[in-house]
């Protein structure tokens, strides 16, 4: 396994998922820089303790991927004093809306029906390959503002698992961190306390059934085919990482090295 410099990592109490990914090794050598690139759940829900942690990382920028629909039914971020929030949605709120409001709702009937015999993991590596396909510019955007100005930054989404995930992939990718490395990071984010909470609308029992939840799983896991897919993607539709880089997200050599000077060791 990939060796990792340990860290202590706070378990904030309305913050999911929060972790610095300092540490991480290069196919080079290097390593990035503890302190300057951090990745969590929403941010809607901190408390107040949680608000003076995060004021003390010294933020320069929150990446805040979740779309309108995530936001009203989560709500705003926390306002950080001094921090530049910037909204990139990386999935629209009307794709898989009518799903979505299944996964909340639904019974287990219907559960079953969009979610059984794989159908649940399926969606999740069509929505890794989509986003990989389709949010260059907002992906584009991310690298170029970290090359720039942007850290130490913190990038979200709702669980701070696929959006967020990807995101800190594709940064991760641009860096040149091993590939084992990202996954090893990506699959973090299945530990218990760093879980998204399943919210559904009915308080029964039933509504969180042990079969529900199964059904539920493959929404709600890290899985390293999902991450995989993304990855098979890049290759499959520019032929590499360098070339994804280079003409998929307009970065020039000497932006990635300005990156690289940033974010790394």
């Amino acid at each position: 396994m990939t060796q990792q410099v340990p860290s202590t990592e706070p378990e904030l109490a309305g913050v999911r998922n929060f972790r610095d990914v300092g540490g991480l090794p290069t196919v080079d050598g290097r390593r990035v820089r503890q302190g300057v690139l951090f990745r969590s759940g929403h941010l809607a829900h901190a408390t107040g303790e949680d608000a003076a942690f995060l004021t003390t990382l010294g933020l320069h920028t929150i990446f805040d991927f979740r779309n309108a629909a995530d936001q009203k039914l989560e709500g705003p971020d926390v306002e950080l004093p001094g921090v530049r929030n910037v909204n990139l949605p990386l999935s629209d709120p009307a794709d898989g809306a009518e799903f979505w409001r299944m996964v909340r709702d639904g019974d287990l009937d219907q559960l079953r029906a969009i979610l059984s015999d794989g159908k649940g993991a399926n969606r999740m590596i069509a929505s890794y390959r989509m986003i990989i396909r389709t949010r260059t510019a907002e992906h584009s955007r991310v690298l170029h503002a970290l090359a720039e100005d942007s850290v130490p930054a913190l990038m979200h989404c709702a669980a701070g698992k696929d959006r967020a995930g990807l995101s800190i992939a594709v940064t991760l990718l641009a860096l040149g961190v091993e590939r084992e490395a990202i996954v090893e990071d990506y699959l973090k984010s299945n530990a218990k306390h760093r879980r998204y909470k399943v919210h559904r609308s009915s308080s029964a029992a039933s509504a969180y059934s042990p079969e529900v939840m199964e059904l539920l799983s493959p929404l709600f896991d890290a899985r390293a085919e999902y991450l995989a897919a993304a990855f098979d993607t890049i290759e499959e539709t520019w032929g590499g990482v360098d070339t994804y880089l280079k003409k998929g997200l307009g970065l020039t050599p000497e932006t990635r090295e300005r990156l690289r000077e940033r974010l790394l060791d």
